[in-house]
């Protein structure tokens, strides 16, 4: 019983604090292209989206622990406020992004008119303090996987 106890105290420090609520919402979100298309096999495509990513979430207060981009789906490990929901966050993540990239390659829009960057499909899978190494692992390690070069 002692072990539980110390175990919860020494995460106790990485819990969030607002104002009426205490604790913390991290998840493993993955999403791809749509139609699959391999939009992010060159370099300075994968770091724009990167960018893209990093400053829709950032915009929004979701924080990326770890973020894996593949030429056609991102996988990412982020932590997001309680009074944000899972769906939100992803919405989020994807319309902004999209939004942002288009901005700044303009020449993408050839391969999609209509702005949707994205496939509608998504994964989410809520996480633990005991589960983030893991998916942060798994994350890391998707270059391998998928036999592709790491940014």
């Amino acid at each position: 019983m002692e072990t539980q106890v110390l175990i919860s105290e020494s995460y106790a420090e990485k819990y969030e604090r607002r104002s009426h609520s205490v604790g913390v919402s991290m998840w493993h979100f993955e999403w791809c292209t749509k139609y699959r298309y391999k939009m992010f096999r060159k370099d300075e495509q994968r770091a724009l989206i990167v960018a893209c990513i990093r400053r829709a979430a950032s915009s929004h207060g979701i924080k990326i622990i770890e973020l894996n981009v593949q030429p056609e789906h991102v996988h990412c490990v982020v932590g997001i406020n309680l009074n944000l929901s899972s769906a939100k966050a992803l919405q989020v993540l994807k319309g902004g992004s999209a939004y942002l990239f288009f901005r700044a390659n303009e020449k993408s829009r050839l391969r999609y008119p209509r702005g949707h960057l994205w496939s509608p499909g998504k994964f989410a899978l809520s996480l633990g303090f005991i589960q983030v190494e893991q998916a942060k692992s798994y994350v890391r390690n998707q270059d391998v996987r998928h036999g592709s070069s790491a940014l």
